[in-house]
């Protein structure tokens, strides 16, 4: 049981999950540059107008898509942020359940069904925020509200 524990310690600890504290450790010399106030904004999780892909990456972490636009006045790179929920749309009729039960009184079998439902869930994918960088900065920040 204590080997299971370490081995799963020791895999969680290779993967790690993505949160701030790891991605600004990771970013330390990035982050140590900045001032309280800014760094206080990417602990919050916020972003401005301005700032570097790896202060947005500690700001919001690793983007779920990203995206290459040319244009006639250079290049941009747009991340993506999505959210993920699932969605309750409701009951769906499954069909029917057979039982079949014995009456002792009468000595019959007596047959009867029931209808059987099913909740029905769908996950949902939303956009939740995109950034779009010009030459290394922050140029555009749409939020869905």
């Amino acid at each position: 049981m204590k080997l299971r524990l370490t081995v799963l310690a020791v895999v969680l600890g290779l993967t790690g999950c993505s949160t701030f504290e790891k991605r600004a450790e990771q970013k330390s010399e990035v982050y140590a540059r900045l001032d309280a106030e800014t760094q206080g904004k990417l602990k919050q999780g916020l972003v401005e107008i301005g700032y570097s892909p790896d202060m947005v990456y500690i700001a919001l972490g690793t983007p779920d898509q990203r995206n290459e636009t040319v244009t006639a006045k250079g290049r941009q790179e747009i991340w993506i942020y999505n959210s993920y929920y699932t969605e309750y749309r409701g009951t769906d009729h499954l069909g029917y359940r057979r039982y079949v039960d014995y009456n002792p009184v009468t000595k019959k079998y007596f047959v009867y069904y029931e209808p059987v439902r099913v909740d029905v869930y769908r996950d949902r994918i939303e956009e939740r925020i995109r950034i779009t960088f010009a030459d290394g900065k922050v140029t555009m920040i749409e939020q869905a509200k």
